[in-house]
């Protein structure tokens, strides 16, 4: 059986850009299929056997590529910024083939940024229903009281609804500050900040420390590593690998869905998928040393 795919998801696997942008390129006539211009997304094609090009130059499956990246603070994750403020591809760009963010860290929060071509693998990471846990050292206005813990831990209203429960640590209070590690398994615009906000503090400094059971460790702000294996598969919680080839099996189109109701694959409906969140795994002796950093403890004497 032949393996097709739409136009769209052909260009976003090969790591050309996500399927959003595939479209818009694709409504653009920029893609062609054996020569011919083709402007609509869902045109099934065969990777084997048909040419398709972007902007003339022909379009090759990319190798996945999964980054982990140490974000500065004063670093946009986006690709081009109009007012010329720098991006974390400026931090990437011996990396030679296109990747994009998995969710966002905003101008003023520096640590993990995860990267990936593998379309995928970024929206299991980003999808709410897997509960992927992030965690933060904060930096809070204030020392702020039992009460204000609490209800960050209990979860606290927002204008876009409440948030989850969340695992908040005092790690010290300094002078008018207090300094905490927050864990969330959100991932709304501003989301931290905003609960601080809620309880009658405000952010002062913010650092992401991990993603799920991956950790800072020893990697330097402004670098960026390969993820291992083994932390993929720790992120996806599954053998990601092993599910990456069973999702490039072939496909047969899909059929009108009678009424009028769209389309469905030829195979029949699927079934969904329940997920499970992830654990968080242990810290290392890099994590330690840069929250005691953070937090303005001096660095113990070995």
């Amino acid at each position: 059986m032949r393996t097709l795919k739409t136009l769209d998801r052909v260009l976003s696997k090969a790591g050309l850009g996500s399927r959003t942008e595939a479209r818009k390129w694709i409504g653009a006539g920029r893609v062609q299929v054996n020569g011919k211009v083709i402007q609509t997304p869902d045109h099934w094609v065969d990777p084997g056997k048909d040419e398709v090009t972007l902007d003339g130059k022909a379009v090759r499956a990319a190798e996945k590529a999964y980054l982990l990246l140490y974000k500065p603070k004063g670093y946009l994750t986006t690709y081009k910024d109009p007012e010329g403020r720098p991006t974390v591809y400026a931090l990437i760009e011996d990396l030679g083939r296109h990747v994009v963010p998995v969710g966002r860290l905003d101008l003023d929060t520096s640590g993990l940024l995860i990267l990936t071509n593998d379309t995928l693998f970024a929206e299991r990471i980003m999808n709410p229903e897997f509960k992927v846990p992030k965690t933060y050292l904060v930096k809070a206005a204030g020392v702020l009281g039992e009460e204000q813990m609490e209800r960050l831990r209990n979860g606290v209203e927002l204008e876009d609804g409440w948030t989850r429960p969340a695992v908040v640590t005092r790690l010290r209070n300094r002078e008018n500050s207090t300094f905490l590690e927050m864990t969330i398994t959100e991932g709304r615009n501003r989301q931290v900040r905003r609960m601080l906000e809620a309880v009658g503090s405000k952010v002062r400094k913010l650092v992401r420390t991990a993603i799920g059971p991956v950790r800072i460790g020893k990697l330097e702000i402004g670098k960026w590593r390969v993820l291992e294996r083994e932390e993929v598969n720790a992120l996806a919680g599954e053998d990601w690998f092993k599910r990456a080839k069973a999702d490039d099996r072939p496909r047969a189109p899909r059929k009108p869905v009678p009424g009028g109701g769209g389309t469905r694959d030829a195979r029949g409906p699927r079934k969904r998928q329940s997920g499970g969140g992830t654990g968080r795994g242990g810290g290392s002796k890099g994590d330690s040393r840069g929250r005691a950093r953070f937090a303005g403890r001096p660095r113990a004497k070995k």
